[in-house]
């Protein structure tokens, strides 16, 4: 099998952000994507850049191709005003975070949709639980042959990204005494979960041929990696993080991807194989984030050395500083410090519950006022 590798200019970026619709009044979720959807829809159309998902309570907000990160966040927010012109009348509120704190899984709708009919009734319990948010970045790759070794490149910073984004410590109204609880979840669909480290496109194009042959995938696109190569567009898509609350942090976030893709290309351009973790490492690097978010000890290099997590993110600010100087996201990077000196979702919204006698509507409220204000930098 051939899958072709899309043409696609060197480290151009593009973000999507899956977004929640509760109520303003309970914070539980509703059920109207399709009316948002419609209300935006121009003759019947779909609005490009504002789509649905999986659920019937998730609106995915798509922006177009950018060459900096700051144009790519001021593409989002442009959308979820065009989203909130639909919602506010309605008493609707815009959420995110990689799981809703207390919303039951068994209550929400599916979206009508051959292929997630396909994919409910392959997993069934599993894939009716699927009731998390994400953000996945795209980073443009100019030659295919990058793609897979920037992909494993990748693996190394996951623990970074993981415990960064994480935003999910409840489920179904239960503390789960994780981090991120969305990215255990994730992995029990087929195909999902981290990256085989592959050698080459031929691999790649043989592992997916396997698939098909068997009928695990119909194609490609299927194949839900936590990282992987997205030929449609030309590019990889980290699609590792948790659901953001704030812009801020999908800059911050998007703006630490775009700087690590770019400079492992540029790394390959001049013959150099970024850094691989065994695979044995980055499994467990991934549960650690999971679990203990930026508290996490993760292995940062083959020799089995180890280090905190938020040591090695500040480290990686000033790293990457010049490249994000020349990617014109200096600023959004730097705010993985404000992150680290705030604290992540998943801390902030601890922190919200205990102060409000464990109400996870509290948690709900001040997630959504996030969304609407920002991060608070005071």
């Amino acid at each position: 099998m051939q899958i072709e590798f899309s043409e696609s200019e060197r480290s151009t970026v593009g973000v999507e952000w899956e977004l929640a619709l509760v109520d303003a009044s309970t914070g539980d979720l509703v059920q109207i994507a399709q009316e948002v959807l419609d209300a935006l829809s121009t003759d019947g159309e779909e609005h490009p850049q504002i789509t649905h998902e999986l659920l019937l309570n998730t609106v995915e907000l798509v922006s177009k191709v950018h060459r900096t990160v700051p144009d790519a966040i001021e593409d989002l927010q442009g959308l979820i005003g065009l989203v909130r012109e639909v919602i506010d009348p309605l008493g609707v509120e815009l959420m995110c975070a990689g799981t809703h704190p207390f919303a039951q899984w068994f209550d929400q709708k599916v979206t009508p949709n051959e292929r997630y009919d396909r994919l409910l009734d392959r997993t069934q319990w599993w894939g009716r639980q699927m009731m998390i948010w994400g953000i996945h970045v795209h980073v443009g790759i100019d030659d295919r042959n990058k793609a897979l070794p920037i992909v494993n490149g990748l693996l190394t910073y996951y623990p970074h990204l993981q415990a960064l984004s994480a935003s999910s410590p409840f489920w179904a109204g239960a503390n789960t005494g994780y981090a991120s609880n969305r990215a255990l979840m994730f992995q029990q669909l087929p195909t999902a979960g981290l990256p085989w480290q592959f050698g080459s496109w031929a691999n790649y194009e043989e592992y997916v041929q396997d698939l098909v042959t068997t009928g695990v995938v119909t194609d490609h696109s299927e194949v839900r990696w936590d990282i992987r190569p997205s030929p449609k567009w030309g590019t990889v898509e980290m699609r590792a993080c948790d659901g953001l609350s704030t812009a801020d942090e999908v800059g911050a976030v998007a703006a630490l991807i775009h700087c690590l893709t770019d400079r492992m290309s540029g790394q390959l351009d001049d013959g150099v194989e970024p850094v691989t973790l065994q695979p044995w490492f980055v499994r467990e690097n991934k549960w650690r984030a999971a679990r203990y978010g930026l508290d996490a000890e993760i292995i940062t290099a083959p020799d089995g050395s180890e280090r905190l997590v938020s040591d090695s993110l500040r480290d990686l600010i000033v790293d990457l500083s010049p490249t994000a100087e020349r990617l014109g996201c200096l600023a959004e990077l730097e705010t993985v410090d404000v992150i680290l000196s705030k604290g992540a979702s998943y801390q902030r919204q601890l922190r919200v519950a205990e102060a409000n006698g464990g109400s996870l509507q509290a948690v709900v409220s001040s997630l959504t006022h996030e969304l609407r204000d920002g991060l608070d930098r005071s």
